[in-house]
């Protein structure tokens, strides 16, 4: 018989104090928003210490699972079968209702969070402020070149008319100077990524400083309406000179002090500081791989992201989020790197550029001379979708591919496992829908769904041990792709 209880941990950047929140909001949102899906309910809050113990139950009423959360840093969740025929894939999806609850929660916290990162010696900049679901333009360029594919397409058809109109003779020269132009752009997009970013991680600066304070939901509406970004641009400076700049480190009570001046009060029990060794982190993946030390650079953005660029590890950049560093434990920060370089050791920025480029050149030497209706009708729009959705579905064999290369060589599939989980807990909630799980598989997002992808490391066995990478992921993408009509 497999085992009746299983046991997990969920990381989380939510403080001590706020755990009885958590489990409020768990009781709230979750229990009481389906009670006929839950018996033996038992919510206990003595203190700071929270837990919250109930039964669920099946669509026939039949009771399946034992659910036991008690708050702490970290979430220990344990569940025990109350019916042997309970799936493991029950088991999982009631492990993630948690993990998406739990999301929501710190999303909800961190919309009324002062969050502020400073790199010692380094000028003070603000956070960026992008909504979580907005792709960046960092995050399709560095992880997987499609950007390249976009603008190209864009920059073919302007020199295309151009060379027409002015030059008809050279017409069949433009591929291959726009080709020309696209791989020099990968060669060189490490050093493009590097000027972008706000700061440069070296050896002898290795940290970033991060600073979170709570602030009370009212209070965080009359601080938001009272300062505007220079003026809290002015205090997070006035922060970094009284303490990181003089001292190496956020002193808490000097943090106290500043709040306080600015006309609030501030709790040191909603004040949490860290301190990020970016550059061991990195340095610890790299050893790993055996690959050289990449360039290190760092966007002071929320979001929470890592990529990484290059033509080959030698020439490759890294570059982390101060969001990622913020919202993943260091373990799942590594576990992340270990994805990324995955894909410098696949050299994907160039299988990507070959495979946009023999497109490229299969459009402009065979397609236009046979069909030329093609590219002056409204079938351009059917062809260009029906490539670009192939292209990114192609893609997602390399994601796939990266995931595990990140569980073979680093070692932790389910640390990634939990990583993803954490930063993509909406889109997981959205995919319990059949329909949208299909809808991703044919999106125009490199990544496959974010339920493949956790089932797919969950079920790796520590060594992972796969000898053909590339090819054992397509066949799991395809397989994936299949199982979800």
């Amino acid at each position: 018989m497999a085992d009746k209880t299983f046991s997990y941990f969920v990381e989380t950047e939510i403080l001590p104090e706020h755990m009885r929140d958590l489990i409020e909001y768990i009781h709230r949102k979750y229990i009481l928003a389906r009670p006929e899906r839950f018996t033996n309910v038992l919510k206990t809050i003595v203190g700071d210490d929270a837990s919250l113990l109930y039964t669920l139950k099946d669509s026939a009423g039949k009771q399946t699972l034992n659910v036991e959360i008690k708050g702490g840093t970290p979430i220990k969740l344990n569940m025990t079968r109350v019916d042997a025929a309970v799936s493991e894939e029950m088991v999982n999806e009631a492990k993630q209702d948690v993990v998406i609850l739990v999301g929501f929660f710190e999303e909800e916290v961190r919309s009324s969070t002062l969050f502020f990162a400073w790199r010692e010696g380094e000028q003070v900049v603000p956070e960026k402020l992008r909504g979580g679901e907005r792709k960046s333009i960092n995050r399709l360029f560095l992880e997987t070149q499609i950007l390249l594919f976009v603008v190209f397409i864009g920059l073919g058809m302007v020199l295309f008319f151009m060379v027409t109109l002015w030059f008809p003779s050279y017409f069949w020269v433009v591929p291959i100077l726009l080709m020309g132009i696209q791989l020099v752009f990968v060669f060189y997009s490490n050093k493009f990524i590097a000027r972008v970013a706000d700061w440069h991680i070296t050896e002898s600066n290795p940290s970033i400083h991060l600073l979170e304070y709570q602030l009370p939901v009212e209070e965080h509406e009359n601080f938001r309406k009272k300062y505007s970004q220079d003026e809290l641009l002015a205090i997070k400076k006035e922060i970094y000179a009284k303490t990181v700049a003089k001292k190496g480190e956020i002193d808490c009570e000097v943090v106290q002090n500043v709040l306080s001046k600015h006309g609030f009060e501030c709790r040191p029990q909603d004040l949490s500081t860290r301190r990020v060794n970016v550059y061991e982190l990195v340095k610890k993946a790299v050893g790993s791989f055996g690959f050289p030390m990449p360039e290190i650079v760092v966007s002071n953005t929320i979001v929470p992201n890592a990529a990484a660029s290059g033509p080959s590890p030698r020439r490759g950049v890294v570059l982390i989020t101060t969001g990622l560093l913020s919202q993943l434990s260091s373990e799942e920060i590594l576990s992340v790197l270990g994805h990324e370089f995955g894909h410098l050791k696949g050299r994907d920025p160039l299988l990507l550029y070959g495979l946009t480029g023999a497109e490229f050149l299969f459009r402009f030497y065979v397609l236009l001379p046979l069909f030329p209706i093609i590219f002056l009708s409204y079938l351009f729009i059917l062809y260009f979708w029906a490539v670009m959705t192939i292209i990114y579905f192609i893609a997602k064999f390399f994601e796939a591919r990266a995931d595990l290369i990140s569980a073979m060589v680093i070692g932790e599939p389910k640390v990634l496992a939990e990583a993803l989980e954490k930063i993509g807990f909406k889109r997981l909630l959205f995919e319990r829908t059949p329909s949208y799980r299909f809808q991703e598989w044919l999106s125009l997002d490199p990544h496959p769904p974010i339920y493949f992808r956790v089932s797919r490391l969950e079920k790796l066995k520590v060594p992972v041990q796969i000898k053909h990478p590339l090819i054992q992921s397509a066949a799991d993408v395809i397989k994936g792709f299949f199982a979800s009509f």
